[in-house]
């Protein structure tokens, strides 16, 4: 009651093969974790931005303009954040590659 497609097609990579624990079980459940399709590479070379462009074409992750504000005949300057007119980044490029975080394999250094 309530198999999915995929579990029930037996590709669930995670699901025990049929059978006592002899070597065609081993061999079916090795089968199920193959990749089906491309192969996709366990790197990941760019990444999306965090920062931002202002009109001017400065970056950074946030801006500030100063406003004087009038309270009690004193003048002050306080800092107001922009929210508008800002363009993101968009994808980065990385130096080096890193280790996609869905990669199923244990990284250990001794």
């Amino acid at each position: 009651m309530g198999t999915s497609g995929s579990k029930a097609r037996g590709l669930w990579p995670f699901a025990s093969a049929a059978g006592g624990g002899g070597p065609e079980a081993a061999a079916a459940e090795q089968a199920l974790v193959r990749p089906r399709g491309r192969v996709v590479p366990p790197f990941v070379f760019t990444r999306r931005g965090s920062m931002f462009y202002d009109e001017d074409g400065d970056l950074a992750h946030e801006f500030y303009e100063e406003t004087v504000v009038t309270k009690n005949g004193q003048k002050r300057a306080k800092l107001r954040r922009v929210h508008k007119n800002l363009i993101p980044q968009g994808t980065v490029k990385l130096d080096t590659p890193r280790i996609h975080v869905d990669f199923p394999v244990i990284l250990y250094e001794v």
